[in-house]
């Protein structure tokens, strides 16, 4: 289904470019980066087809503004998970990734467009204040065990990029399936952490 704009409606100019993300985020879902325009999120927010070049100098411009909110939205995915979770170290862990899968289900053209290595290049303080608070989320939650014996931040890494995968290969319907034709669960990859002070709780 294509995307189909909306009725115009008057935005006042100090929320202007929250609205106009607000309808690129839309446009993108439906349309992907190939149908977003500055011009199609002009006619969707009702506004004349010049007023988003005072927000944004162009599409790159509109997508990285799009990705540093998605990122936001992303965190509050995750964030929601662990609290959603348990409170031991392996709940709140899985809370996090189980936040992660949730987004990237919901919101699949937002989550391939932050990672996204144009999206990533991009050096824009708002973007990377954005991402680096989604990592450290991560960090926050690896905090809860000891740390990797074999490379700093080991278990960061190998956390971020195992549910990373997965996320991505389900989107894409490219996941294996176990023998009975359901998916494996991602609490069954993700390897046991040791938590700290796990000697306390023998």
């Amino acid at each position: 289904m294509r995307y189909m704009a909306k009725q115009k409606s008057k935005h006042h100019h100090g929320n202007l470019r929250s609205a106009l993300i607000s309808e690129g985020i839309h446009i993108l879902e439906v349309d992907g980066v190939a149908g977003l325009s500055l011009r199609k999120i002009a006619t969707a927010a009702g506004v004349s087809h010049a007023a988003p070049a005072h927000h944004f100098k162009g599409k790159t411009a509109l997508l990285v503004a799009i990705a540093a909110y998605g990122f936001r939205i992303f965190t509050d995915f995750m964030q929601e998970g662990r609290e959603n979770a348990g409170p031991g170290p392996h709940e709140q862990i899985l809370g996090l990734c189980q936040g992660y899968l949730d987004f990237a289900e919901k919101h699949g053209a937002l989550f391939e467009l932050i990672f996204s290595t144009e999206i990533k290049s991009h050096a824009d303080k708002d973007l990377q204040n954005a991402s680096l608070r989604a990592f450290q989320l991560l960090e926050e939650t690896c905090a809860l065990f000891e740390p990797s014996r074999y490379a700093e931040k080991g278990n960061e890494i190998m956390v971020w990029s195992l549910v990373h995968g997965y996320a991505t290969l389900r989107i894409h319907n490219k996941l294996m399936l176990q023998s009975d034709g359901s998916e494996m669960p991602f609490e069954l990859i993700l390897p046991r952490l040791d938590p700290k002070n796990s000697n306390l709780l023998k």
